[in-house]
């Protein structure tokens, strides 16, 4: 007869065995520390996003992940570090669209390739782009037709910060420009925090920004937010019209999400998407995107792959039509 003492042994291997399977899927992708490098300073939405996914991706992923702020070049210097990266899962590129959808067409030397180069794993949220004016411009101006009628009186003063030479928050600009027949002056930063701070400062008369890095500014009454730049009205501003609602024919919906080095193998970055899903469609991240002004946008690197190209065909047109070259 079987003593209690051998049951219980026996009972209790039966259940290891079981929930072998269990513990293997719950066990981290990858050993070694993860970075997540983002293009732009501390302080923006990008950052933001980047430190919650940093944070998600701890001990689910990898055992400790650390984020990563290379600034400069207009964001192609963290392009090119995560490029030339080992391509193990260990470093991710989380980006906004433009450094891999408009670069190509905007600078004449660039020195990765967006379909060569990289391997996107998914896409995280997408938000609408706002013009915003803070107290350089006087109070009456209150529409964005008022604005560029003000623009108009006053060139000299009619200026707007944008992210990054050659991004869509400067073709946002550019773009308004060609429809409005005015002519506005672009000053580049190397974030939205340090555009913002000019904007409230009294340096810059407009910036273009994404909805969630305006929306605390714009509660507070330090900025007037006068249109956006989607198709819809921003469930975030909804009293705000569209540029095109305001008669100028400008629509741009911007993603951000992440991608690795090309070589990077597809289990990884399959296992990788579904990390990224879940983090991003926890309750927590969730109430912290809408905080930001960011809508969920989650995609498959498939589906995101297949945005990348199909973004990158539709900026070139644009580009050409604006004349700019970023070098």
């Amino acid at each position: 007869m079987l003593s209690r003492r051998t049951l219980m042994s026996g009972a209790a291997a039966g259940l290891a065995a079981t929930q072998l399977p269990f513990a293997a899927a719950r066990a981290q992708v990858i050993q070694q520390t993860t970075r997540v490098v983002i293009p732009f300073p501390a302080g923006g939405s990008t950052d933001t996003l980047a430190r919650i996914l940093a944070d998600k991706l701890k001990g689910v992923y990898a055992p400790t992940t650390i984020v990563e702020n290379k600034v400069g070049a207009a964001g192609r210097i963290a392009v090119e570090y995560v490029k030339n990266a080992e391509a193990d899962g260990s470093v991710m590129l989380f980006t906004p669209d433009f450094l891999m959808t408009v670069y190509p067409h905007s600078f004449r030397s660039l020195n990765y390739d967006p379909l060569r180069d990289f391997t996107p794993v998914a896409t995280v949220a997408k938000s609408a782009l706002c013009m915003s004016v803070g107290p350089a411009v006087p109070a009456e101006v209150k529409t964005l037709s008022d604005f560029v009628a003000w623009c108009k009186a006053n060139p000299k003063n009619a200026t707007h910060a944008t992210t990054a030479a050659g991004g869509t928050p400067h073709f946002a600009g550019l773009m308004l420009s060609q429809a409005s027949k005015v002519e506005m002056t672009p000053v580049h930063y190397k974030g939205g925090a340090p555009a913002l701070q000019d904007l409230i400062g009294g340096h810059v008369s407009s910036s273009v920004n994404p909805v969630g890095e305006v929306l605390p500014f714009a509660k507070t009454g330090k900025i007037r937010v006068l249109a956006v730049t989607s198709a819809k009205r921003s469930a975030f501003l909804p009293d705000v019209p569209t540029m095109k609602e305001s008669g100028y024919d400008v629509v741009i919906e911007a993603w951000l999400g992440a991608l690795v080095p090309s070589k990077t193998p597809a289990e990884i970055v399959s296992k990788l998407n579904l990390v990224i899903k879940d983090a991003f469609s926890a309750p927590d991240v969730m109430q912290k995107l809408s905080a930001l002004g960011n809508e969920p946008d989650y995609k498959t690197p498939a589906e995101f792959a297949a945005t990348v190209k199909d973004d990158i065909a539709r900026w070139g047109p644009v580009v050409k039509a604006s004349g700019f070259v970023a070098d």
